[in-house]
């Protein structure tokens, strides 16, 4: 081994601060590529070879040859772009179930809202024609006033039907008309 290679292992084994510099200039950039090619971001290759350069640091392993040296750093940013690529890899595939999980809520729930949808308008069918009309413009949006003229009924009318539909949707549905006036379906 070249007696400059033999200098600068000694100074990384021996944790001296200049030899980290050295070891910075000498190895980021080619790691910085190496990793690259693994994860083929700069900016996670930039993270992945400073991780590597703390690992050294912290360290208390003594590099017998600078080849093992070299070696080790190159299989340690290998391992971490490696574990990053898994790490991702398992994270897509997680926010990929959750997603399905969500459009198998969408779906329970599109689902729960149409039986309810089905529920009142049963039970819409069930009430007398005046209650049932008045209470179906009710749904569409539609005043007490516009109902009255459009029925040629007093307000009075169109209030007191709209009243009886309710209670006995009301009465018919149960609990399940409470639901219906949470979702905002009555």
């Amino acid at each position: 081994m070249p007696e400059k290679e033999e200098q600068f292992l000694q100074r990384i084994n021996t944790k001296q601060t200049e030899a980290f510099r050295e070891l910075f200039s000498e190895f980021y950039n080619s790691l910085v590529l190496f990793a690259m090619g693994f994860v083929e971001q700069q900016d996670v290759a930039e993270d992945i070879v400073q991780e590597v350069f703390i690992a050294v640091w912290e360290r208390d392993a003594r590099y017998p040859t600078y080849n093992a040296f070299r070696s080790f750093l190159y299989n340690s940013v290998k391992n971490a772009s490696l574990n990053h690529l898994k790490h991702k890899n398992v994270e897509e595939k997680y926010l990929a179930s959750l997603n399905l999980e969500n459009e198998g809520d969408d779906i329970d729930l599109k689902m729960m809202e149409e039986e309810l949808y089905r529920l009142l308008f049963k039970t819409i069918d069930e009430l007398p024609d005046k209650c049932r009309n008045i209470f179906l413009l009710h749904l569409e949006g539609k005043g007490n006033e516009e109902i009255a003229l459009l029925l040629n009924l007093s307000i009075l009318t169109v209030k007191t039907q709209k009243k009886r539909a309710m209670s006995y949707i009301r009465e018919r549905l149960g609990r399940v008309y409470f639901v219906m006036m949470s979702l905002g379906i009555i």
